[in-house]
């Protein structure tokens, strides 16, 4: 079960951009790595409970997520565009301003609507999980899962932390919160006009 192209996969899909990896670099520039610490375990850990789950049930999992696709493509693209005005809302850094970075249980909550998430997950489950996995095969998949994916969006988090010094210039710290929040409602937008495509008319 422990391969190169399952560890291959998994560090991919977790260090390239998506909504987790764009709200940690954010959360890095706002509130600097450490205070970014429950975010990445959130969604680490919720991503490799999401992972077990999934990987459980996942003949019952296809036909649930078939009938709920539409409500969770809206769900997680309604967050997101809540997320990207919140993110052209930030605070400064270093100031007793009013956002708070995002919480370990919601960035673990978050992966149940976040459509990148579920791609990762199924795609796992459908390739490297064998047919006559049980819970415990489940689980350690999970748990790999789990430990590739903290490092690769702890880079995310890293790169915000780095550029936190430099945009402590309130005019470039409102650019690059436009700018993020900018990327968070395309992303929302791209997914939601993907899901209208691939709609049965």
């Amino acid at each position: 079960m422990i391969d190169l192209p399952l560890m291959t996969y998994v560090a991919t899909m977790s260090v390239t951009p998506g909504p987790n990896n764009l709200m940690l670099a954010a959360s890095g520039v706002n509130f600097g790595f450490r205070r970014t610490l429950p975010h990445m375990l959130g969604i680490s850990l919720g991503h490799g409970l999401q992972m077990w789950l999934v990987g459980i049930a996942l003949a019952w999992m296809m036909i649930w997520l078939d009938s709920l696709r539409p409500l969770l493509v809206a769900s997680g693209c309604s967050y997101l565009m809540w997320l990207a005005w919140r993110q052209a809302h930030a605070s400064q850094p270093g100031s007793a301003g009013r956002g708070q970075p995002l919480g370990f249980v919601a960035a673990a909550m978050f992966q149940w609507v976040n459509p990148k998430a579920w791609m990762m997950v199924l795609n796992v489950a459908i390739l490297f999980l064998a047919p006559s996995a049980d819970w415990f095969d489940t689980l350690l998949l999970a748990v790999l899962c789990a430990l590739v994916n903290l490092p690769c969006i702890a880079l995310w988090a890293v790169v915000g932390d780095r550029l936190r010094n430099r945009l402590n210039e309130p005019t470039l710290l409102a650019r690059f919160n436009y700018t993020m929040a900018a990327l968070l409602a395309a992303t929302a937008t791209w997914i939601l006009v993907d899901e209208a495509l691939l709609a049965p008319v």
